[in-house]
């Protein structure tokens, strides 16, 4: 069963994000309180499995979840294999698959913070069609 690992925030773009207890999926907005939110793009929350941070770390990276600036870590499930419009239930919260990976035009502060970035390779992105508050622990299903 997949499940939320780490729900992080960020005040600005392009920095590594502060772990949270819970956060609320603003439906057609994002997280509240993250830079990234906006009802204006289709990349409202960005989503990245902890089995890349683990690939991270067995290469020598010291790194955690939010480090990539990812809003959610999940484990168990394989984000990549999602096609855009893939529904997923996020604790009480319904996002929908909007973009998987993203082009890196340069390297951000995550790359020389953390050494490397895996959220343009692994990462997924959702618009958030229903709201709820998110936390470590809640299950992620697949609904489409």
């Amino acid at each position: 069963m997949a499940t939320v690992v780490a729900v992080s925030v960020s005040a600005k773009k392009g920095m590594r994000k502060k772990n949270v207890e819970s956060a609320a999926l603003l439906e057609n907005f994002g997280i509240e309180g993250d830079a990234h939110a906006s009802s204006e793009w289709h990349r409202q929350v960005s989503l990245l499995a902890i089995e890349s941070i683990e690939k991270m770390r067995k290469a020598g990276l010291n790194v955690n979840p939010g480090d990539f600036a990812e809003n959610i870590t999940t484990e168990g499930i394989d984000l990549l294999k999602l096609p855009i419009g893939t529904k997923l239930r996020i604790g009480p919260a319904l996002g929908e698959v909007s973009q998987i990976g993203k082009e890196c035009h340069s390297r951000c502060a995550i790359y020389y913070q953390a050494g490397d970035c895996v959220m343009p390779k692994e990462g997924i992105f959702i618009k958030v069609l229903q709201g709820g508050v998110v936390r470590p622990g809640d299950k992620v299903l697949v609904i489409t």
